[in-house]
This record gives structure tokens, sequence and C-alpha cells, in this order.
């Protein structure tokens, strides 16, 4: 982490730690068994590399945690926020049984509860070294503690959505009729890096009939005058913290039907936003939005959720969805991007990263939602 700001949270890891294992205890599970992802960047700092060799973080209800690492990844290990923070990393040679090692870690667990984005090969390697000990997924434990940022969090999702503002306020620079979707795509990824991302996770550029849908990304389709144009892009900073952000662009001069969808549009995401504070539902951020869409008309055109939470990936609880009767609390990140859908026309989608705060909503992201004209 190379902002100071940042850095604070290097002192929140112990905590997360005794938070997860209270909740583990709470739970009736023994022990967390986390592999590279998420969750064990949340709890140790470390950003283990994926590979086939296991590296296991072994959070126990009653005892302090172990880290079970190969050997050849121990300086890496010890070198990261973990080491630091002491602690034990203990190493296998390639040719011990690093499943048996995790075993003998939890010797008289009855339940335990692995990551949820466990390779299926790891799973199954576990369910063999530990017969009769219950396996149930770790996003219970894990996905509460995840969705309510810390304030140093929070501060890193802001910088993350400040970088990618400073890219959508680029993109007229290089969307104009004649150039490919694909050619727009590359201006844009490399902006995501310049403007302050380490990784550029995806880019949306989907134009005219494309923008109808929502995971168009790009293609050869040549830009042409007339042509709305969603743009949909995000990537990972430093801190490991990701942005998300939708507008919506044409080039030239919009047709009458695409104003009238675009301004109900603007005001749905306006509204939803403004739902937004402790207490209330997601389902209700959600009917924030889709009732003023449904009552114009375009009920049918409006196809996914409202949104979906984001910290160390760009997808996470909360969910902005009907039927999620979870109430929002101060901390809780996440998407507000009603879209609306032409099929074999166009699209259009505003997308807003924001905080539920004490009192009320902060949004992470300030560029201008009205339609941004570019000329052909």
């Amino acid at each position: 982490m190379t902002d100071g700001r940042v850095q604070a949270a290097d002192e929140e890891w112990p905590e997360r730690i005794r938070r997860a294992r209270i909740g583990a205890a709470e739970a009736g599970i023994d022990a967390l068994l986390l592999s590279p992802g998420p969750d064990l960047r949340y709890l140790t700092g470390y950003q283990a590399l994926p590979l086939e060799r296991l590296t296991c973080l072994v959070v126990r209800a009653g005892s302090d945690p172990v880290m079970v690492v190969p050997n050849l990844e121990r300086p890496a290990a010890q070198a990261s926020p973990a080491g630091a923070a002491g602690l034990e990393i203990v190493g296998w040679d390639e040719t011990d049984d690093p499943y048996d090692l995790v075993a003998r870690l939890v010797p008289d667990a009855a339940v335990v509860a692995l990551d949820n984005q466990m390779w299926a090969e790891k799973v199954l390697r576990l369910r063999a070294a530990l017969p009769g000990v219950g396996q149930q997924l770790a996003g219970e434990v894990m996905s509460p503690l995840r969705m309510r940022k810390s304030r140093a969090e929070i501060d890193a999702l802001r910088q993350a959505g400040a970088a990618i503002d400073r890219v959508h306020a680029r993109v007229p620079e290089w969307l104009r009729a004649g150039r490919t979707e694909r050619q727009v795509g590359a201006d844009i990824a490399e902006a995501i890096r310049t403007e302050g991302h380490t990784s550029v996770d995806f880019v949306i550029v989907g134009s005219g009939p494309n923008g109808a849908s929502p995971h168009h990304e790009l293609s050869d389709r040549m830009i042409r005058p007339g042509d709305p144009v969603v743009v949909d892009i995000g990537g990972t900073t430093s801190a490991g913290y990701c942005s998300d952000c939708t507008r919506t662009y044409v080039v030239g001069e919009p047709s009458v039907d695409f104003l009238t969808s675009y301004d109900v549009l603007h005001r749905a995401q306006t509204a939803a936003v403004h739902h937004v504070r402790p207490g209330v539902t997601c389902a209700s951020v959600d009917a924030a939005a889709r009732n003023m869409i449904t009552d114009a008309g375009f009920g049918e055109l409006f196809i996914h959720r409202t949104g979906h939470g984001i910290g160390l990936q760009t997808h996470e609880d909360p969910y902005i969805v009907q039927g999620n009767d979870l109430l929002l609390e101060p901390g809780m990140a996440f998407s507000v991007e009603p879209g609306i859908y032409h099929p074999g026309h166009h699209g259009a989608r505003i997308e807003d990263i924001v905080v539920c705060v004490q009192d009320g909503v902060e949004s992470l992201n300030r560029g201008n939602h009205d339609l941004v004209l570019v000329p052909a």
C-alpha cells in the first residue's frame, strides 16, 4: 500500500481476525479455512498467489490463527502485513502433504468453513483429509464483516472512485464516429492505469445496438453518427480496492426516443441514490429506481438488479435487488446502476458507487450524470 491514508488499514488486520474468530464461534464453526482470495487478503493483507500448491489461512475459533504456505512462498508471506503482524506462518516442502498439515491444526473440529471461492480440487482434498468433519461456506462469517467497510476502506474506495471519474472525464477525447469500440476501449484501458489503477478489470464500450447488452464489452463495430454509447469501466488500485462506474454518451445528435428514455433513467438513478440511508432495505433501493422506470413504461427493459456491493471485489455483498430485505448500515458500499435496454436499437445505464453513511449517503463518483454529447 503506497498511500498513507490507506496504510491505516494495516492496524485493522488483527482486529479483523479477532472478529472472524468470534463470528465463527457464534456460528458453531470450529475453523475457517481460507485459500488465496479476497477473504484471506481481508484478514491478513497478504495477496497470495492462487496456485495449485495449497496456501491456507486456518482461523480457529478457540486458538490463534496459522497460515500454511508452500516454503517457496514463505518469504513473500513473511514480507506481507501478515508477517509484520506476527501471524504464525508454517511452511511445507514439495514432498509434504499440506492437507494433512491443515488437518493436524484442527484435530477436534466437527465443522469447518471454506472460503466461497476455493477451488473444487482443494475442497475435495480437504474433505478427504478431514473425514467426518462437516464443511460449509465461510461466507456466513466473512460476508457480514467485509460488507461493513471501515474508514480506511471507504477512503480507499473513494480514491478508486476519483481515479475512474478522471478516466470518464477523458472519454470524449477518444469517442467519435469512425473509430471501433475496440480502439476506444484500448485508449480507456491505458487511461485506467495512468489515472491510478494497478489493473484493468473490465472495459465495456457498447455502441448503438450493442449498448442494449449490459455486459457487451468490446467489438470491432465502428461507431456511427447518432450512436448512444454505454461506457462501463473499472479497475483495482494498489490498495486492492475496486472502482466501477458507467456513463452514457452520444456521438452526434441523439434521437428523441433515446432522450425520452434517458430522462427517465436519469431521474430513476437519482431517486435510488437519494433513497439510500441506514435502516432501509436493499430491495427498497432497487424499488426506488425500478418503480419509476416501470411507471414510465420501460419496466421490461430494465433487466438486471440495481446494484452490487464493492470492495476487494467488484461484485460482493450487499446486492441491491428485489427480495433482499437486508437493512442498510453505515459503511456498506455498493453500486446504484439502473439501465434501460432497447434490443436491436440502443441502451443506457448510469452507475455510481455509493456508501451508506450515518446521515444518508455519500456518492464516491462525482462525474456529471447528464447525457454527454460528443461531436461526431
